[in-house]
């Protein structure tokens, strides 16, 4: 009995057609062979009911269900008693929660769909936990019971009361202009309970919206507002659900830096944050969590940063002796080794020219520079600097004002191009998207290994275009990307919309299948981690955003890294385990004496 009760059965309501199928589920159950009703179902019924103490895990059910709507999951022993809130039968359910303390920043780590959005709106009180039991849905006097003995206990108690406060900045910020009308500055004066407006729009960056409507925002615009709604109220919780997406790296520090100024001694400040280098530098401790996305999540004891960051890449939990991914995530980064001249020669080196564009009121200016087959260039700066102009003058989908030098015309190269923005139009299913726009690549071994599998495109083969969440999207753009024949890629920020380890994989998807392929990349990307991971030369914009910036010549990793972060007065060092780049609390001994030594990238053994 033990064993059944640490299994779970899922059914996926969005794929689930028991009208359109012939019940293989329930037929070929060897259960319900017997007479006992492990699964019922009937062709007028809206979801198949699968009874998790009946099934035996013989997984039949899941190879024979022709939607692929159907997962049986075996527990980790003993999750059955610590069971926080489950949705339904057959559904999704978390256990434990993270337990934040005041006075301090926690922060959550871990994939997307594995409960973290589920454990801020039952820490905000817009969810109350039913224990599991989402048919007699406890009262929280018996909540509260449930939680005696741990900090959570007291929580709930002051959040009855309507002693607790709580505001949240939403995961989705394209939501926002749908519910909010006005300027943002007469939003904001009205949000400005503790006198902050002007210190925090400086902070912000937000002087020059203040005028503007919220419906004109851009993305990186709404984020920086809505992180300033949040953080302008009187408040005794701030959660913050991914605070940097949309956000360049000299924003996302200055929007950790009035995260962290919201801490006192009761306030209490939870974070969701993807970009592991943010969330360490932003965080005083973590709660890491794992399990299946869409099925359980479980949420690991409070830990150092450090350590709970690289729990989470390691895949392994030490207190709990359990493996949740079969591979460890490392980030060993070191200047590529000198070819040989042999090498050399076989490479295919391209050269553009300088030249300029002006767009209105913003000029860029771009230096002269040179790159070769099998080579990752990552372009780093603020937002507004020209990195998209950039591309789209290598892309042919700009014409430059003026081109000087030798080489006259920007050479005309076979150009495979991601946006940033990707608005989906096409109606059919992802199949027939790939179908249309890559019919040579997708079916192509070497392409599913080295780019499908990886991005696990199969699983959302026969999904709507329409129908597909941001990071689904984000993966299926990629792949149509990489499977076009070019000689260069340019990709704009691959990481928005992913997770942690998403974006982990789509760095290593990127790099491999530049050298496998012998092409070019040209990356934009504002993820530190990643773009220090798959850069092989760095493009460093200066200037002044939207007025006018240069482009200078790619550099390597290093004098790259060094300058670039020499402008954001900033230092970087890498944890000895993994070799992830961790960004120096400002003015700390590590931060002086790297500035000193003018090693703002610190990349020494």
């Amino acid at each position: 009995m033990a064993d059944r009760l640490t299994r779970i059965a899922i059914v996926n309501p969005d794929r689930c057609k028991p009208n359109k199928c012939g019940q293989q589920c329930k037929k070929n159950c060897p259960v319900v062979t017997t007479g006992k009703l492990c699964i019922e179902v009937k062709s007028t019924s809206k979801l198949a009911f699968i009874s998790e103490e009946l099934c035996t895990g013989c997984g039949i059910c899941v190879k024979k269900c022709p939607f692929d709507a159907i997962r049986i999951i075996n527990l980790p022993q003993g999750l059955n008693k610590d069971t926080t809130h489950r949705y339904g039968l057959n559904s999704f359910k978390l256990h434990r929660l993270p337990v934040p303390k005041p006075g301090q920043v926690l922060g959550l780590v871990g994939t997307n769909g594995i409960g973290k959005s589920t454990a801020l709106k039952i820490l905000s009180g817009n969810l109350k936990p039913n224990l599991g039991r989402y048919e007699d849905s406890p009262d929280w006097r018996e909540i509260i019971t449930y939680f005696r003995g741990s900090e959570l206990q007291n929580y709930f108690k002051l959040l009855v009361e309507d002693k607790l406060k709580v505001v949240m900045k939403p995961q989705n910020i394209d939501h926002i202009p749908k519910c909010t009308q006005g300027k943002v500055g007469e939003i904001l004066s009205r949000k400005d309970e503790r006198g902050m407006l002007e210190k925090l729009s400086a902070e912000l960056e937000l002087g020059e919206i203040l005028d503007r409507n919220v419906q004109d925002l851009s993305g990186g615009e709404l984020q920086r507002f809505a992180i300033a709604a949040a953080s302008l109220q009187d408040a005794n919780v701030y959660m913050f659900d991914e605070p940097s997406s949309f956000l360049d790296v000299k924003q996302r520090l200055k929007a950790a830096q009035v995260i962290r100024s919201l801490l006192g001694p009761k306030n209490y400040v939870l974070v969701v944050e993807h970009d592991l280098s943010v969330l360490d530098y932003l965080s005083d401790y973590t709660c890491c969590l794992y399990g299946k996305p869409g099925a359980y999540g479980v949420v690991t004891l409070p830990s150092s940063v450090r350590e709970g960051i690289n729990h989470f890449l390691s895949g392994f939990i030490p207190t709990e002796n359990l493996r949740f991914r079969d591979e460890s995530l490392t980030f060993k980064v070191a200047e590529a080794p000198q070819e040989t001249l042999e090498e050399i020669q076989t490479y295919h080196r391209y050269r553009y020219p300088t030249m300029s564009k002006t767009l209105g009121n913003f000029k860029l200016s771009v230096q002269a520079g040179d790159f070769t087959d099998s080579q990752i260039v990552v372009m780093l700066g603020e937002n507004g600097t020209g990195k998209t102009t950039f591309i789209k003058l290598l892309a042919g989908l700009l014409e430059p004002d003026s081109v000087e030098g030798t080489e006259g015309e920007i050479p005309e190269f076979n150009i495979s191009y991601k946006p940033q923005k990707i608005n989906p139009k096409f109606e059919s299913t992802v199949r027939n998207l790939l179908h249309k726009k890559i019919q040579g690549s997708y079916m192509h071994p070497q392409f599913v290994t080295d780019v499908m599998k990886p991005l696990q495109i199969e699983r959302l083969m026969d999904q709507k275009v329409q129908n597909l969440s941001g990071g689904e999207l984000q993966r299926v753009a990629l792949c149509i990307c990489l499977g076009k024949p070019a000689d260069i890629y340019l990709i704009d920020e691959p990481s928005a919309f992913l997770d942690s380890e998403q974006r982990i994989v789509v760095a290593k998807v990127i790099k491999r299948f530049i050298l496998h392929a012998k092409k070019t990349a040209f990356v934009v990307e504002h993820d530190f981690i990643m773009a220090t991971y798959f850069a092989d030369k760095v493009i460093v914009y200066e200037g002044k955003p939207s007025v006018d910036c240069t482009a200078n010549s790619p550099q390597t990793l290093l004098s790259g890294l060094n300058l670039f972060l020499s402008h954001l007065d900033i230092t970087f060092r890498r944890d000895p385990t993994n070799y992830r780049p961790r960004i120096n609390k400002l003015d700390s001994v590590k931060d002086r004496e790297q500035k000193v030594a003018g090693t703002h990238y610190y990349i020494e053994d």
